[in-house]
């Protein structure tokens, strides 16, 4: 099973930036896909970004060019590196990690969240 632990988030202006990261760690064989997901108040959780373990990228539109999605395999992390961050972007950002285990399994696994508030 996957442990994933976030960081960072926090409190900025708009037009700000922000980094969040997830270090993974538990027992697997490795991981494949690595994301970011969000969820405003009131409102259904979102894919902001996911990264393959080749390194390709996928973005919600509504980040696109303001985002930017990393990973480092050898540490198990991913990051996350919001800029130009506007009030709408306020929300829970969740880490998750797709696992493979013994004997075929997939397991995917989801950070407690941290809060990233976007205010003046």
């Amino acid at each position: 099973q996957v442990h994933l632990e976030e960081s960072g988030g926090g409190l900025v202006q708009p037009g700000g930036s922000l980094r969040v990261s997830c270090a993974a760690s538990g027992s697997f064989v490795s991981i494949g896909s690595m994301g970011w997901y969000r969820r405003a108040s009131e409102k259904v959780s979102e894919l902001v970004a996911s990264i393959t373990i080749d390194g390709t990228t996928n973005y919600a539109e509504a980040v696109k060019g303001r985002f930017t999605i990393s990973r480092d395999n050898a540490k198990n992390t991913v990051t996350l590196q919001m800029n130009s961050l506007k009030p709408e972007d306020t929300a829970v950002y969740y880490c998750t990690a797709e696992t493979n285990l013994l004997y075929g399994k997939k397991y995917t696994g989801w950070g407690p969240g941290t809060q990233v508030t976007v205010s003046s």
